[in-house]
């Protein structure tokens, strides 16, 4: 059995409910990501897609200002770092999403995981593939850091 703890990237970096859309895609342009989980504290209240905040956002006209609380998805879909990625598996068939956050048994956020993720542990021809496209880029831009 393969655990989540296995596969995920820890420390992931985190949003507060009020930070700007604007201050969420720097991040995720800085970090090179698409999405990233919303905290108020150490609770997980939500997750914001780079996809969100084009649709929910950008599309509509919100301003830059906006908080990410307000465009962000739910009900937020999660696993537990001791769960088997066949758990992770189904939430990304089901609700048809590619990130999930990872807490711990006290709920508190401890990383992501990505179908890729997953899909990388696994045996088989496509997990080469999959580990070359998903594993952390580096920016794209002069002056960009990574962690």
């Amino acid at each position: 059995m393969t655990t989540i703890s296995e596969v995920m990237t820890r420390e992931a970096e985190t949003l507060a409910p009020k930070d700007s859309i604007r201050h969420a895609a720097e991040l995720m342009d800085r970090l090179n990501v698409g999405a990233l989980p919303i905290c108020d504290g150490s609770r997980l209240t939500g997750i914001v897609t780079d996809r969100d905040i084009v649709v929910r956002a950008v599309a509509i006209g919100l301003e830059p200002a906006t908080p990410v609380e307000d465009v962000a998805s739910g009900p937020v879909e999660y696993c537990f770092e001791d769960d088997d990625i066949d758990e992770a598996e189904r939430k990304f068939a089901s609700s048809q999403i590619r990130r999930l956050p990872v807490l711990d048994r006290e709920k508190h956020l401890v990383g992501m995981v990505s179908i890729g993720d997953v899909a990388t542990s696994q045996d088989g021809g496509l997990s080469s593939t999959l580990g070359a496209v998903s594993a952390p880029a580096t920016p794209d831009r002069p002056g960009s850091s990574h962690r």
